[in-house]
């Protein structure tokens, strides 16, 4: 009997100490959402914005209306593709980028770009940057959408899209996920599918590079993977 009492003891102690560290995690799981939330809340009201320009799309016209000199405007042409923002923000040093990277951005790649390099995008801070890194590896937008909503309105999420996306495998994404890429419309999205499948990234340049110049295929190229 005293066996058995003891063992009774022992489940009863071992059953409170697990909810105790489950209702814990809980809470430090809310705890997490809601400072992430205050963040976000405390940093995106002078951020909200209908429109970032891709910098590598963006019109002469386009660059010179954001107030950028004729030299960084004639440089941002010349460098074109920038095949990351990290190589935009290494061009502009005299500029305030805090406010030129609300309307003028290179979307980051969701799945390989540094913790740190989300800084960049306005209105992402530490918490935010880290639960961008927290849900890799993203297999679509509607993914970043799902996890990221849990922090933010569906008007911040739109507006975070500005800024980044989910690279695609180019044989199985859907027509929606290719036509979330940047700068990637009806009729791109139509030519992608149509050369379905590809056995070679080769392929996808002989196939593409009919339709857009070498600067723009090397753009795209950083859009696109094929499983191995």
């Amino acid at each position: 009997m005293k066996i058995i009492f003891k063992l009774l003891v022992l489940c009863i102690l071992l059953i409170t100490v697990g909810s105790c560290k489950n209702e814990k995690e809980e809470k430090q799981e809310a705890t997490e959402v809601i400072e992430t939330k205050a963040e976000v809340e405390n940093t995106t009201v002078e951020t909200k914005i209908s429109k970032v320009l891709n910098a590598n799309l963006a019109t002469e016209a386009d660059l010179t209306a954001l107030g950028l000199s004729t030299e960084i405007v004639a440089q941002i042409l010349s460098k074109r593709p920038f095949l990351s923002m990290n190589d935009l923000d290494a061009l502009l040093t005299d500029t305030n980028k805090e406010e030129l990277y609300k309307t003028l951005f290179v979307p980051f790649n969701l799945n390989t770009t540094a913790e740190a390099d989300f800084k960049m995008i306005p209105g992402v801070g530490d918490k935010m940057a880290h639960e961008f890194e927290e849900y890799r590896p993203y297999v679509s937008v509607k993914q970043f959408k799902r996890e990221i909503g849990k922090y933010v309105d569906e008007d911040e999420v739109e507006r975070y899209l500005n800024y980044v996306f989910v690279p695609v495998e180019l044989n199985t994404a859907s027509e929606e996920d290719i036509k979330s890429l940047p700068g990637v419309g009806k009729k791109m999205t139509h030519e992608f599918e149509e050369y379905r499948p590809y056995k070679s990234m080769e392929q996808f340049r002989k196939e593409i590079g009919k339709y857009v110049d070498d600067k723009e295929l090397k753009r795209l190229e950083r859009l696109v993977y094929l499983k191995k």
